[in-house]
Formats: structure tokens, C-alpha cells, sequence
């Protein structure tokens, strides 16, 4: 039997350069991207929002008065303009085959105070087991009038205990109920996360915490990776870049190979303990 592994990223500054709003959305308004989060900065503390929904209610708010309403179908679209950081579209299968080399099974997460539907239209949105990540309600014109989900830095963590417990649906209540460690779908020990800064501390805390490894990425700034480094909130930290024999996909192949000796090594142990009765 395989053992099997969760890696969950972030997305925005992990998987792709900036934050996915800046690519289309926020220029089709006529705006740029500092101006755009100021705006939604303001709002948040003028109102005592949460900043998701904050930057959620702006971006409907906006497109309304620019008589621009937004469709499930735009959102999807504006998936195609992602910029990915190196190596990232072939990623997912080179770890995948790694996987099943050491007889593993890999399966990926986004967690995301993103936006889904952008993800979802994106060229790598079929590498994954489930996307958690901000999404609109849509009237009878299909037309985002409201946000349906709200995933912050905070409550991102639910979805760590949904994933060790194999409860995905975000609507399945047996997420409160209690399983013993050897009976979860993927035990916290099969778990890495990647993240770019303080908004995945409490994720990155946690899988480190429950004995599995957070990596914390960087594009050109280190000081944020190095900082949560020196404060024990990750494992390592590593280069964005996802290209073949990149120092990131090596830490990530070694960690895959702890993962699979540990399961054998479990394994031979319950042998050698059955054969004692």
C-alpha cells in the first residue's frame, strides 16, 4: 500500500510572480496595482473589515462603477494571464514521478486568499486535488454580486485539517470529529507547505508544529524567508524557482524520500511487533 503525500501552496508570490488581481483585473479598471490595495487598505480600517472580503466588496464595487459587471466567465479567463515563476508547469509531474518512484502518492493543494475562479483558469488547475481559495456568489445574470468565500491568513489553517482528515468539502462537518492519527487520509507528517510571507505563518506553523515541513520561498527579497526562518516557523527556505534540479525542487524530492523511508520503516516495525504474539 502507498503512502500518500499533500504538498499545499500558496499561490499569489508562490506559484506565480504577484498577485493574480494584477495581471488584467486591476489594469481593465483603470487602475494600477498600488493604487488598487491603498484603496482596499483604507476600506478595511475605515470599516473594520476583514481584509479579504474588503478587497473582495472592492473589486465588485469597482467594476460596478465602471459599468464593467464581472461574469464567472471573466474571472476565468483572466486565469490565462498568470506569469508563473520558473519551471512551475512542469512541476507538478516531475514531483508526481519522483513520487512514484520512492512509491509514493503526491497529491497537491492550492490554499489561497486568492481568487478560485482566476486559479481555475489558469494552465495548472488541473494538477490539483482541491483549490481553496476566495470565490463570488453570482446572480441571475452571472454576475459576482457577493462573496461566497472568504479564506484569510487565520482561517486558512481549516483546510490543513480537512486534508489530514479527508474531509474536502468544505460543507462536510466530520472535519470536527475525531480520528486517530494512523486512520487519517494524509497524517501531518506527509505534509509540506509552501508559502511566501507572514500571511502563511499560521499554516507554515502549524504543519511544522504536527511534524511535517513548511518551506517558506522568495523571488528576489530574502529578508522575510530569513526571518521566519530564525523565528522556527519553517523547516527552509528556498529560491522561487521550480525548474528541474532548482535547490527548491531537490528539497522537495529529499523530503519526499524521508517521507517514504519513514512509512517503511513504520511498517517494518508493526511486521516485527505482529510476529512478537
Amino acid at each position: 500500500m502507498k503512502t500518500k503525500i499533500a504538498i499545499m501552496y500558496d499561490f499569489d508570490k508562490t506559484l506565480c510572480t504577484k498577485d493574480m488581481q494584477e495581471y488584467s483585473f486591476i489594469p481593465q479598471l483603470g487602475m494600477d496595482a498600488k493604487e488598487f490595495w491603498h484603496n482596499v487598505s483604507i476600506q478595511t480600517k475605515e470599516h473594520n473589515m476583514d481584509s479579504c472580503l474588503s478587497y473582495l466588496y472592492y473589486m465588485i464595487q469597482q467594476a460596478k462603477e465602471k459599468n464593467h459587471p464581472i461574469t464567472r466567465d471573466d474571472f476565468v479567463k483572466l486565469g490565462q494571464d498568470i506569469e508563473f515563476f520558473p519551471g512551475v508547469l512542469d512541476w507538478f509531474s516531475r514531483i508526481n514521478e519522483h513520487g512514484k518512484k520512492q512509491d509514493v502518492e503526491v497529491e497537491h493543494f492550492i490554499i489561497s486568499s486568492g481568487l478560485k475562479e482566476i486559479i481555475e483558469g489558469s494552465p495548472i488547475a488541473k494538477e490539483f486535488k482541491r483549490i481553496y481559495a476566495c470565490e463570488f456568489h453570482y446572480d441571475k445574470n452571472n454576475h459576482a454580486d457577493w462573496p461566497s468565500m472568504a479564506v484569510n491568513y487565520t482561517n486558512k489553517t481549516q483546510f490543513l485539517f480537512r486534508i489530514t482528515k479527508g474531509t474536502l468539502d468544505i460543507w462536510d462537518e466530520a472535519v470536527n470529529e475525531q480520528i486517530a492519527n494512523n486512520e487519517r487520509y494524509i497524517p501531518y507528517a506527509n505534509m509540506i507547505y509552501l508559502g511566501d510571507g507572514m500571511t502563511d505563518v499560521p499554516c507554515m506553523s502549524l504543519v511544522k508544529r504536527y511534524g511535517g515541513h513548511s518551506i517558506a520561498v522568495y523571488d528576489t527579497k530574502i529578508d522575510t524567508c530569513n526571518k521566519l526562518l530564525q523565528d522556527n516557523r519553517v523547516n527552509f527556505i528556498a529560491k522561487a524557482d521550480y525548474a528541474e534540479n532548482s535547490e527548491l525542487e531537490r528539497l522537495v524530492k529529499r523530503l519526499i524520500n524521508k517521507v517514504s523511508h519513514d512509512f517503511e520503516l513504520e511498517n517494518l516495525h508493526n511486521q516485527q511487533l505482529q510476529n512478537t504474539k
